[in-house]
C-alpha cells in the first residue's frame, strides 16, 4: 500500500458576544493574532476538539453553533473547521499558549490578523446558513 500526502485538520472558533465583538489570541511561539483554536487529537472528534482547544487557549467554554467555514492552506496541507460559537462559561484569560486574550471588533480582526485568519472571523460574522469555503497560502486567500 502507497501512502500519498497527508492532510492535518483543525479546528477554531469565531466567539461572537452580543455586541459583535470577537475573542481573538496573540499566540505565545509566533505573536500573531488568530482565532483561537489548534489540530485535533486523532481520538476526538471536531466538536469535542474544539472545545478543549478553546479552553486551553484562552480559558472559557464555548457552545458551537454552527460551522461557519472550511479552510485549506495548499502548501502545508491543514484543512480548518471553523465554528461560529458563544461563550457558556469561564473568563477569558491568558494561558501558556496565548501571550494575550481580547474582544475584538471587526475593523481590529481585519487590522491585526493576516488575511488567512481574519476571514475566518469575518465569514462567521456574516455567515447566512451556509458555511464559506476557501483556500489560502497561509497568508492570502486564493
Amino acid at each position: 500500500m502507497t501512502t500519498g500526502p497527508r492532510h492535518s485538520v483543525s479546528v477554531a472558533a469565531a466567539i461572537v458576544a452580543d455586541d459583535g465583538r470577537v475573542l481573538a489570541i496573540q499566540r505565545r511561539d509566533n505573536k500573531h493574532w488568530e482565532p483561537p483554536g489548534g489540530i485535533l487529537e486523532l481520538h476526538e472528534g471536531p466538536l469535542d476538539g474544539l472545545r478543549r482547544e478553546i479552553l486551553e487557549e484562552t480559558g472559557v467554554h464555548v457552545e458551537p453553533i454552527a460551522l461557519s467555514g472550511v479552510y485549506k492552506n495548499m502548501p502545508q496541507g491543514i484543512i480548518a473547521l471553523v465554528f461560529r460559537c458563544h461563550v457558556i462559561g469561564g473568563m477569558p484569560r491568558t494561558t501558556t499558549e496565548s501571550k494575550q486574550v481580547a474582544w475584538l471588533t471587526r475593523e481590529q480582526v481585519t487590522n491585526c490578523m493576516s488575511e488567512a485568519f481574519a476571514v475566518r472571523i469575518t465569514d462567521a460574522l456574516d455567515f447566512a446558513g451556509v458555511p464559506a469555503i476557501r483556500t489560502h497560502d497561509g497568508q492570502h486567500i486564493s
